[in-house]
């Protein structure tokens, strides 16, 4: 019993020294990596190297529309600096690899791990960055049906609250010039339906193609009541507006529990290690099985905090 003992424990020491050798490389690996990069970027500040190239790559694989958008989040002032990038890219780093790590005590699976986890990070950003844009448009939406209301309550023509709404500088890009495009089609066709219906597939909301349908009735059939008309449209889309930021407010909140949520069901691995104890865990991951269902968790929670990310960022309650 004593000398099995004693292989025990000089077989836990040998595995220690094992992890430990595979700590010492990976930290050699990267000084060899950091003193190569500044060897050949001498002058340069490595880390704002290593921001700059992630960036041209990024920049020169990303799709088209995704560039159009993020350049109108920089022109809103919500893009991140390089310095929240790497905090983000730090954070989801030491993140993967220590809960990884919880559940295989393995480097070479936690490094994998880690650098999954980096790969996230642009798709995330993409999701970011298409909310923004779709919060910005909504508002652009909502500016202009309200302003183009009131404007034809005073000139009686669309294409004057059009013109109206264009010349006062309320709208930005892209809808402003979208707006000056009916107009233009308003005066080539002579009438605003060919406006509307250009109008109506760009930007697919139920409070455009109303307020359209509505100015349509009134431009073709005339109408007696059209002051009343108006007004209520104008109340559905405060009425709208509201609704749509009460969401935003009560989904932001349910996104920072979602998230504590998540990670909470990372961390459940830890009970499993408190209820059986380390030693006896770690004897486990020796069989083939436990590793797959180990693997099997990390990657079904991992969707399923993605999917919660994409509900979240796309999903903004305003189509």
């Amino acid at each position: 019993m004593k000398h099995q003992k004693n292989k025990m424990m000089l077989k836990s020491y040998l595995n220690r020294g094992e992890e430990m050798d595979k700590i010492i490389f990976v930290i050699v690996a990267f000084i060899i990596i950091y003193v190569i990069i500044y060897r050949k970027n001498s002058g340069e500040n490595v880390y704002k190297y290593i921001v700059r190239q992630t960036s041209n790559t990024y920049n020169k694989y990303a799709p088209y529309s995704f560039k159009t958008v993020r350049e109108k989040v920089k022109e809103l002032g919500q893009e991140y600096t390089p310095r929240q990038y790497a905090m983000q890219v730090s954070i989801f780093a030491v993140g993967a690899f220590l809960i990884s790590y919880l559940y295989f005590y393995n480097i070479v699976i936690s490094l994998f791990y880690t650098i999954l986890s980096i790969t996230i990070i642009p798709y995330l950003t993409y999701l970011r960055c298409k909310r923004i844009y779709s919060e910005f448009i909504f508002e652009q939406i909502q500016v202009y049906t309200t302003n183009v209301i009131m404007e034809f309550a005073t000139t009686q023509s669309f294409v004057k609250a059009m013109e109206g709404v264009y010349e006062s500088g309320v709208l930005e890009d892209p809808v402003k010039t979208d707006v000056r495009t009916m107009i233009d089609l308003a005066y080539e066709n002579g009438t605003i339906n060919q406006s509307l219906d250009y109008m109506n597939n760009k930007y697919n909301y139920y409070i455009v193609k109303n307020m359209h349908q509505l100015f349509l009735q009134i431009t073709n059939e005339g109408s007696k009541n059209s002051a009343s008309s108006l007004e209520n449209m104008s109340l559905d889309i405060d009425m709208l507006v509201e609704n749509v930021y009460r969401d935003r407010i009560d989904r932001s909140t349910f996104h920072k529990k979602f998230l504590q949520f998540g990670i909470i069901l990372y961390l459940m691995v830890m009970l499993v290690q408190f209820l059986l104890g380390v030693e006896t865990y770690i004897q486990m991951l020796d069989t083939l099985l436990v590793q797959f269902l180990l693997h099997t968790i990390i990657i079904i929670n991992t969707f399923f905090l993605i999917n919660g990310e994409r509900y979240y960022n796309e999903n903004v309650g305003v189509e």
